[in-house]
């Protein structure tokens, strides 16, 4: 029987929690400053940029399709789109094309990893363009609204690289967790003393059940962290 975890509990955002969870990792008891993390992030170019967008005359109000209840309608069918292709069962047949990157990936995770590669592909590629957009609208309302939009495109050519670098960590961490699960569920028999016939791998059960839960519940929050900058948009965009 697995014993116990004795390490003092994580703290932190609920996805860096989870996360630290499946790297079986520690956080620091306390959290960087932001504004000094910021700094380290923001080269000189990015900072000239971001000032001139904060202090710069404000600009002129462009001209092109408001915000209105059918955008905000449209953002909420993408954003339960994605939750659903989240939610949707995992394709388990072999991938069609050979990835060179998933040479050393566990087979039976390999599945897992495929699914989770493509919903983060598929969150990035809406968000961004959704993000785009509410941008745009947001530039119509007023000129202070369009600096906003400024600094938010400034943000966003700045941080998300560094967010997509972080990202990518995903699932490596969980197929270290799909890896933890499965031998914690082997018999104990299968060690060296073990017959020739007995399987390597677990049958499916409640480990491989409790995985899939997990890895749902790792996509479905950082989704909520992608949509973070969508949501101040859309509260900027509300506000008359």
């Amino acid at each position: 029987m697995a014993k116990a975890s004795t390490r003092a509990p994580v703290l932190g955002p609920a996805f860096i929690r989870l996360l630290a969870r499946f790297g079986d990792a520690d956080l620091p008891r306390t959290p960087p400053v932001l504004t000094e993390r910021l700094a380290q992030w923001f080269d000189w170019n990015r900072a000239i940029t971001l000032s001139r967008a904060l202090d710069n005359r404000l600009p002129e109000a462009a001209d092109g399709p408001g915000f209105d209840d059918a955008q905000e309608a449209e953002c909420a069918r993408l954003r339960r789109s994605l939750r659903e292709a989240i939610d949707a069962d995992v394709d388990l047949s072999a991938p069609r094309r050979k990835d060179a990157s998933a040479a050393a990936v566990d087979p039976g995770y390999l599945p897992y990893r495929q699914h989770c590669l493509a919903m983060q592909r598929a969150m990035q590629a809406a968000t961004g363009l959704l993000r785009g957009r509410l941008r745009d609208m947001l530039a119509l309302q007023s000129p202070a609204k369009a600096r906003l939009a400024e600094v938010d495109a400034v943000m966003e050519a700045t941080l998300s690289p560094r967010e997509q670098a972080l990202l990518a960590v995903v699932p490596g961490l969980l197929g270290l967790h799909y890896q933890r699960l499965r031998d914690a569920a082997l018999p104990e028999s299968t060690g060296a003393d073990a017959p020739d016939d007995t399987p390597a791998t677990p049958a499916a059960g409640p480990w491989l059940a409790r995985f899939r839960q997990d890895m749902r519940t790792a996509l479905l929050a950082e989704l909520e962290v992608r949509f973070h900058p969508i949501d101040g948009l859309l509260a900027a965009l509300r506000t008359r």
